[in-house]
């Protein structure tokens, strides 16, 4: 065939360009924006359960009511607290099994299995299983344990263990999952710079601090970013544990929206709450983003 195909330059689909992307920009506006202007509205209105249409502007009550409920402050601190601390083990667990698995082990494609296994899983399945493992009644698997041995009960759920008891359960399911981002990560960085190090007489640890870990910011990123937004929105865990009990002891600020949104019928107290958590997450993500840019900037 001697037709000569007329090439397209990337970037160039000219009539084709509004076919794929009026679709994906139609369900996100629909989906996404429209509901959160919504919310924005709602926020600064009257709007309840036994208030549905006669709609009142009420300036910024509802968020002066959001920061004088001694509840929802706890919830921000609560999710502050689980959001850091899940953040902070995956990379301080994450990126050391991520290095031993990159090496070249027998069973490291099982190991590798192992440790991603629990991400498969939604975090509502493995909160009731936890649950059960860590119950104090008869039937909870490790206290059951620890009767045949003659020891006492452990309660995992009173007002100062209950939320950490749900951050090491959300540890266990997502380490894997920052163990294969911190692994594909590994895999890019090149062996000659490591036979470099070792021609000049550097052991294991002074590479792994000098030429691993340096080169791994954009894994760390992504897992820090991802996993601070992630853990700020946590509800399935804690719903599925403790529904934010004992008191409100695991009250996040999702179960809050939940509550106070939905179940009591304060929509518009709910909205406002939700434009807060919005602008704590966004300010958490500019401010995490902007360190690691510079981080990133530091070492390259």
């Amino acid at each position: 065939m001697n037709k000569k195909q007329k090439k397209r330059e990337c970037g160039s689909l000219g009539r084709y360009f509004a076919v794929f992307i009026i679709p994906a920009l139609a369900i996100y506006l629909i989906f996404s924006i429209l509901p959160f202007m919504y919310t924005i509205f709602y926020s600064f209105t009257d709007y309840t359960d036994m208030n549905p249409t006669n709609l009142h502007f009420v300036a910024f009550q509802n968020y002066i009511k959001v920061f004088q409920t001694p509840l929802m402050r706890i919830a921000i601190k609560n999710s502050l607290i689980y959001a850091i601390l899940l953040t902070g083990f995956q990379v301080i667990l994450g990126l050391p099994i991520a290095a031993v698995l990159n090496k070249k082990l027998k069973t490291r494609n099982l190991l590798r299995a192992v440790y991603f296994f629990p991400a498969v899983f939604s975090s509502l399945i493995i909160g009731y299983l936890w649950n059960f493992i860590l119950s104090s009644s008869d039937y909870g698997l490790i206290n059951n344990l620890l009767h045949r041995f003659g020891l006492d009960t452990i309660n995992f759920f009173t007002t100062n263990r209950a939320l950490f008891s749900v951050i090491f359960t959300q540890i266990w399911q997502w380490t894997g999952w920052a163990m294969v981002i911190f692994l594909a990560n590994l895999q890019s960085i090149s062996p000659e710079l490591y036979e470099a190090a070792q021609i000049d007489g550097a052991n294991g640890r002074q590479s792994f601090f000098r030429i691993t870990l340096p080169l791994m910011c954009p894994s760390v990123k992504i897992i820090v970013v991802t996993g601070l937004i992630g853990g700020m929105k946590a509800f399935d865990a804690i719903y599925s544990m403790t529904s934010g009990g004992p008191g409100n002891a695991t009250e996040t600020v999702m179960t809050v929206m939940m509550k106070k949104g939905i179940s009591d019928g304060f929509y518009s107290v709910g909205s406002a709450f939700g434009v807060c958590f919005f602008i704590i997450v966004l300010i958490i993500s500019g401010v995490t983003t902007k360190i690691m840019g510079k981080w990133g900037e530091a070492i390259s």
